[in-house]
């Protein structure tokens, strides 16, 4: 399929996963300019989404089974306000595993159970 035929969404939603998982292969190689690089693009293809409203949330829904756990977990984090039961049984899952992935579903859990959880302000 051309990338002119899918849906806006569908780009902003793909943006969104190559780029978190471009940043995790950059902080795990060291490289933390790079790594901050992409993810300002997934901020920006997030904040995008999200001003689509129900249907840019749910295309983002979408990475809630990505092959990778840290999309899978990224994905849940952004949505935690908007699609808190889904997203928290995601972070839950990918929490149980080893490495940044894990580490990092676990500290999104925590930030949301305590209240810390900001990042739509």
């Amino acid at each position: 399929m051309a990338s002119g035929s899918r849906s806006r969404e569908d780009r902003l939603t793909e943006t969104f996963a190559a780029s978190v998982a471009a940043q995790t292969n950059a902080i795990v190689a060291g490289d933390a300019r790079t790594g901050n690089r992409y993810a300002k693009r997934y901020i920006l293809a997030y904040r995008q989404l999200r001003e689509m409203g129900d249907k840019g949330l749910g295309a983002l829904c979408a990475l809630f089974v990505d092959t990778r756990p840290d999309v899978r977990a990224m994905a849940a984090t952004f949505l935690l306000k908007y699609r808190t039961d889904e997203a928290l049984a995601v972070l839950r899952e990918v929490a149980t595993m080893p490495g940044l992935a894990g580490f990092g579903a676990s500290e999104s859990i925590k930030r949301w159970e305590e209240g810390a959880w900001h990042l739509d302000d």
